[in-house]
């Protein structure tokens, strides 16, 4: 059976690349640029656009082989009803989830600052999930969708590590699935958070699952394929 190079120990492939899932968590422009919900935060939304050409190889190869492709955004109705309120007036941020910004209403369905970037966008082929928690397993169908591909094995990546991509890898621990966290995929406003998430996520034998470089990952895949 092919496998990865990975931390803690080599992570294994299925018996079929038809069981492997891409997950891309929430790279969207309110996170990504200026004038976003990261950037109203305070945060240096420049540090997240080094993973996206590596992202894209990763994601190209994906489309090669055929996989499955899972693309989330962090989005709310536009009534904000699924909006706890906990999370509406938390923090002291200039701009608040619904209030409008430079790009539209911050993290609301539709708007343009809620779209995934335009250089890792979706194919009509792919499945785009609107979540409106940090887990893409929360209110959302894509734990049917992973069921009805028969699908085992995920490629977890986007921002931030320690955040939605983290929530995500643990929803998906916890219902079975085997998941690697691809480490130049994934990204933090703050790299201390992204460092420790990697050393959680692999501790004790690989707790929560195993972490990769994407090339490692592209060049088992392409050999595989072949």
């Amino acid at each position: 059976m092919p496998s990865i190079p990975a931390l803690p120990y080599s992570y294994d492939l299925p018996a079929s690349p038809s069981q492997i899932a891409l997950i891309i968590i929430d790279m969207q422009r309110d996170f990504m640029e200026p004038g976003g919900f990261g950037d109203a935060l305070g945060n240096d939304v420049m540090r997240l656009q080094a993973i996206v050409p590596t992202l894209k190889r990763l994601l190209d190869t994906a489309r090669a082989m055929n996989l499955l492709i899972v693309h989330t955004t962090e989005s709310h109705q536009p009534d904000l009803s699924d909006c706890p309120v906990a999370k509406l007036k938390r923090g002291h941020a200039k701009l608040k989830i619904g209030d409008p910004g430079p790009m539209g209403r911050i993290l609301v369905l539709g708007e343009p600052g809620n779209a995934i970037i335009p250089e890792l966008a979706a194919k009509p082929n792919e499945v785009v999930l609107a979540k409106p928690g940090k887990g893409a397993f929360y209110h959302t169908p894509l734990e049917q969708i992973l069921q009805e591909h028969d699908i085992t094995h995920l490629l977890i990546t986007g921002v931030t590590t320690e955040v939605c991509v983290q929530t995500t890898m643990r929803e998906a621990n916890d219902r079975g699935y085997e998941c690697l966290l691809v480490e130049d995929c994934t990204e933090s406003y703050f790299p201390e958070f992204k460092q420790a998430t990697l050393e959680m996520v692999r501790a004790q034998g690989g707790i929560v699952g195993w972490t990769a470089p994407a090339e490692s990952i592209i060049a088992a895949l392409t050999d595989w394929n072949d």
